[in-house]
């Protein structure tokens, strides 16, 4: 009887709390169903562009598979390449076919490389097909490629949780109301606590990204002092995002809560899978969350090598999304200060 009395006490404990109830049920169901949509989504359609290759060759290749775009020269070709407007494109080398590869990609590399060798396998060159790389080489393994996603992630999902749990016990624990009843203005409040958790979150930030690159060797071909400009943005991001959803939390279970409904939905779209290739349903959502940006930033620095002409849209979006989320904990803070 005292065993019933007590799964009586949890059962009624857990259906009183309705966040949780919906969280067991909800929140499977979510995940589940991105996965469904990310993996069940089309094949991804390589984008191969030509230059000036013989027109019995052309005729022969099987454009239903792969986008086929045609270019005047090999510049025009290299640019729309590094543009990522095509994954790779092909020309005549003397007499064998050369296809240059973007190559910051593994997968979309091996599915351009299939198609073109399928479709030209009656051809006599395609026993001498060359391959150039852009970017990266044919050495480059998925850890090279996945590396600046999962480093984002990491840093982004670890400096949100810390933050979250850390601002919640501070109102928990009355430290926020003791704050709130002084002369201090609510932003000065919320930028003092940026602040505070930001200079931890910079050390924390450059000791995995120093961690990464120099120890696992993972690959880096920019300037490292953009990664660490990337990954202070993404993780302010993070910091700013994990305090205001702690602001709706009551205890640290529901400030987890939060992580499979806020932080691994956003894990679809950072780049470990090709957005061309998710559903349509889903893929928009990308542009709209903050590792989006922050994942493709560092794969420009780490694996293209690019500088700060190109990562600057990207650094711009956090920023903006790091502003906009401080704005609204000033309002939420409202809640708390009686007037």
């Amino acid at each position: 009887m005292r065993i019933m009395a007590l799964v009586r006490r949890i059962l009624k404990q857990i259906i009183r709390d309705k966040r949780t109830m919906g969280l067991l049920i909800m929140a499977p169901i979510l995940v589940l169903t991105m996965l469904h949509l990310v993996f069940n989504g089309e094949s991804y359609t390589p984008k191969v562009g030509f230059v000036d290759l013989p027109t019995p060759l052309v005729e022969q290749l099987d454009d239903d598979d792969a986008t086929i775009r045609k270019y005047e020269t090999t510049d025009e070709a290299k640019t729309a390449l590094k543009e990522r407007n095509i994954d790779g494109y092909v020309n005549m080398s003397g007499s064998s076919l050369q296809l240059t590869l973007e190559g910051s990609d593994p997968t979309i590399n091996g599915a351009t490389m299939k198609w073109l060798q399928e479709s030209i396998k009656s051809d006599s060159s395609a026993n001498m097909l060359e391959v150039d790389y852009l970017h990266g080489s044919s050495k480059m393994s998925q850890f090279d490629s996945f590396g600046p996603v999962l480093l984002g992630f990491f840093i982004y999902f670890f400096v949100f949780l810390i933050a979250g749990v850390s601002f919640l016990r501070e109102r928990t624990t009355g430290t926020l109301e003791r704050l709130l009843c002084s002369p201090l203005r609510k932003w000065e409040i919320v930028v003092g606590y940026v602040i505070g958790f930001g200079i931890f979150t910079m050390i924390q930030a450059t000791i995995i990204a120093s961690y990464a690159i120099y120890v696992l060797g993972m690959m880096m071909e920019g300037a490292f002092i953009y990664v660490l400009v990337i990954t202070l943005l993404l993780s302010l991001t993070a910091l700013t995002l994990g305090v205001l959803l702690s602001a709706f939390a009551n205890n640290e279970l529901q400030m987890i809560q939060f992580i499979p409904l806020v932080i691994v939905p956003q894990i679809f779209f950072s780049g470990l899978f090709n957005l061309e290739s998710i559903s349509d349903y889903v893929s928009w959502i990308g542009p709209l969350t903050p590792l989006y940006y922050g994942a493709e930033a560092l794969r420009n620095v780490m694996i293209r090598g690019y500088g700060w002409g190109e990562i600057s849209f990207d650094l711009l979006m956090l920023a903006g999304f790091s502003l906009l989320f401080m704005i609204l904990n000033i309002l939420a803070l409202k809640k708390y200060r009686s007037i």
